[in-house]
């Protein structure tokens, strides 16, 4: 059995940080330290899939913030 194999079996889950930034962390493990469930799981490729979908905006959100005060600004 292979690595791939036996990751193919993990259960993953999606995570989101406070910057609205999107990960996937193994289902059966603690979330990492300021990280929350965003309520999708499933195999590697259907998170991952799922989070190109959602995460369209690559910027953390303290900067989509800041870029939108500026813009609003210079209006």
């Amino acid at each position: 059995m292979s690595n791939f194999d036996a990751e193919d079996k993990i259960v993953y889950r999606v995570v989101v940080n406070h910057e609205k930034q999107y990960s996937i962390w193994p289902q059966d493990r603690e979330n990492p330290l300021g990280w929350f469930d965003e309520g999708t799981a499933g195999t590697k490729q259907e998170c991952l899939q799922h989070i190109d979908q959602v995460w369209t905006d690559m910027r953390p959100l303290s900067l989509q913030k800041h870029m939108q005060s500026l813009q609003q600004q210079n209006q």
